[in-house]
C-alpha cells in the first residue's frame, strides 16, 4: 500500500507562500510618453524617478476607475506637471523592467506606453520637489533610459499625424 509522502510545515511554506513569489504574474503599469512640437523637432518629456533618479517617463500603476489613458494622464500631471494633454486611446508600444519593491524585492513590470501630446505644463504640481524633467529630441531621450525596450520605442518615435 502506498501513501502519499507526508506534508513538512517547511514544505508547505514553501509550496504555498516561497513558490508562488517567484511565479508572479508580470504586473502592469501605464506611462505617458510626452510630447511637444519643436521648429527642430518634437520633444520627449523625461523625468526622474524619485529614488535613483533615472530618466523615465511619467508612470504608476492603473487608478481605479480610469482607464489605461486617463490614468497615464493622471501619472504625467503628478509627476511632470503636465495640465493639459491629448492622449492616444491604444498604446504606442510597451516596456518591461524589473521594479524594485520594499527591503530590496523586485517584481516584473510590463508598461503600456500611451503618446500624449502636450498643451499646457505646470512647474508647481504634486512632486515637483522630488523630480527633475527635461524636453529632449527622441534619440537624445533615448539615450538617457535605461530600459532597452524604451530605448527602442523612443529612438523610433514620430508624432503621431494630425
Amino acid at each position: 500500500m502506498s501513501y502519499p509522502p507526508k506534508t513538512t510545515p517547511r514544505s508547505s511554506f514553501w509550496r504555498d507562500f516561497v513558490r508562488p513569489l517567484f511565479k508572479r504574474p508580470t504586473r502592469v503599469q501605464v506611462a505617458a510618453l510626452c510630447y511637444r512640437d519643436n521648429p527642430d523637432g518634437a520633444q520627449i518629456l523625461l523625468i526622474t524617478s524619485r529614488e535613483s533618479k533615472r530618466w523615465i517617463l511619467p508612470k504608476g500603476w492603473p487608478i481605479n476607475g480610469l482607464n489605461g489613458p486617463e490614468s497615464a494622464l493622471r501619472e504625467a500631471w503628478e509627476e511632470a506637471g503636465v495640465k493639459s494633454a491629448d492622449i492616444g486611446e491604444n498604446p504606442i508600444g510597451q516596456y518591461e523592467y524589473l521594479k524594485g519593491l520594499a527591503e530590496g524585492m523586485r517584481t516584473r513590470v510590463r508598461t503600456q506606453v500611451y503618446c500624449a501630446k502636450v498643451h499646457q505644463i505646470e512647474d508647481d504640481f504634486p512632486e515637483c520637489a522630488e523630480r527633475t524633467r527635461r524636453w529632449l529630441p527622441a534619440k537624445d531621450a533615448a539615450q538617457l533610459v535605461e530600459e532597452p525596450q524604451l530605448k527602442s520605442l523612443l529612438a523610433a518615435f514620430t508624432p503621431p499625424l494630425g
